[in-house]
């Protein structure tokens, strides 16, 4: 729903995403990694923030390499950012070669099969096409194996007739920075690097990976979450700014007695006389259902709990400790954004941030603004 739709001064929800948040928290990173290139990951339709409208946003400060996990993502993303190097994750499926050359599209090659169907695909066509090259160091998801790197090593014309652009791998624990599994990731990395018949670019760094230190930079860094707002490890201080706030809309306000209960399956009980606010937002838009008695919501700058089950189009929110001014119907209550962050809610939820961006739903009526240092939400730069 555009917010120039009638129906959207009726809106149950809305969404407003701060371009100039995004903006800020690329520069953040592009500081830190002090002359390293830093990928946009905008896989998810940019975490669920909406791909064309943050991948520009992120073109105008620099970023000229975006990463997708699928095809359909970087077929999507090619006119949106024609310029750019457009990188599929997921890798190359036999009979879609085509398909990445005509939109120039790179693929991530994570497998023997697809180096060789790529540089079969290049011979066909006269000429050796790029790609990434990717090896698992530890995550033992994608990339080449052990095995077969080993056989890569036995016989070095296997990466012949491709154009690789990097080497890359993942990091499975960098938002733990205590975690040996970084430093032992990064010494594989190190040991294929140093195997490589050809010297090829690398980039091992993902958001967390950034502020693990320059070691890991290497020539390119691939954040995602961190652009989005996300912490880079748990239980530290979170440098990045949270770029969007989710609104819900009251929808009544009604007391409940001492004794009453709220919700499917009476799970809250009013401990004493409460009001009890119901707002437009549910499990339908991305809240997810794990919140039930767990998470909060922000109202004239107060976080409110929210009791009983999350249903699949509201939430039940104990506003007794409010004045009545501050909870009204019509108003908005912000269940996520600077107050309610992303972790934050999903620390309570039992999840991850990840999660609870790239649930947010379709309902909601979404405005994108341009603030600049020191500006309130809203206004556009």
């Amino acid at each position: 729903m555009s917010p120039s739709d009638p129906a959207a001064e009726a809106a149950l929800s809305r969404l407003t995403v701060d371009l100039g948040a995004v903006r800020r928290n690329y520069r953040l990173l592009s500081d830190r990694l002090a002359g390293v290139a830093g990928a946009g990951v905008v896989k998810a339709d940019a975490y669920g923030l909406g791909a064309a409208r943050v991948a520009p946003a992120l073109w105008q400060e620099g970023c000229r390499i975006f990463f997708v996990a699928t095809l359909d993502e970087a077929v999507g993303l090619r006119p949106i950012v024609p310029e750019a190097t457009v990188c599929c994750l997921n890798g190359l499926l036999a009979g879609t070669e085509d398909v990445f050359l005509r939109h120039r599209i790179v693929p991530v090659l994570n497998a023997l099969e697809q180096i060789a169907l790529w540089r079969t695909f290049g011979a066909r066509v006269g000429t050796a096409l790029p790609a990434i090259l990717h090896v698992d160091t530890g995550m033992n998801r994608l990339g080449l194996g052990e095995d077969e790197w080993h056989w890569v090593l036995e016989t070095p014309a296997l990466l012949d007739g491709i154009d690789w652009l990097y080497l890359m791998s993942h990091l499975c624990a960098a938002d733990e920075p205590d975690n040996p599994l970084n430093a032992l990731q990064l010494a594989r990395f190190h040991r294929i690097r140093g195997q490589l018949p050809r010297r090829m670019p690398c980039s091992l760094a993902n958001s967390s990976g950034v502020f693990l230190g320059t070691d890991y930079h290497f020539d390119l860094a691939r954040p995602g979450i961190a652009v989005y707002g996300g912490r880079p490890a748990a239980g530290a201080a979170n440098p990045l700014e949270c770029p969007l706030r989710l609104e819900g809309r009251i929808l009544q306000v009604r007391a409940v007695p001492a004794g009453g209960s709220v919700g499917y399956s009476a799970t809250w009980t009013a401990a004493r006389a409460s009001r009890i606010a119901t707002v437009g937002v549910g499990y339908a838009d991305g809240y997810l259902r794990s919140l039930s008695g767990r998470g909060v919501v922000a109202l004239g700058g107060r976080t409110c709990p929210v009791v009983g089950r999350v249903s699949m189009d509201l939430i039940s929110v104990d506003v007794t400790d409010l004045p009545e001014a501050e909870a009204r119907p019509g108003d908005f209550a912000e269940v996520l954004g600077p107050t309610v962050t992303p972790d934050a809610a999903a620390d309570a939820g039992g999840t991850i941030g990840y999660e609870m961006l790239t649930a947010l739903g379709r309902r909601y009526v979404r405005h994108y603004v341009e603030t600049a240092v020191g500006q309130g939400r809203g206004e556009t730069a």
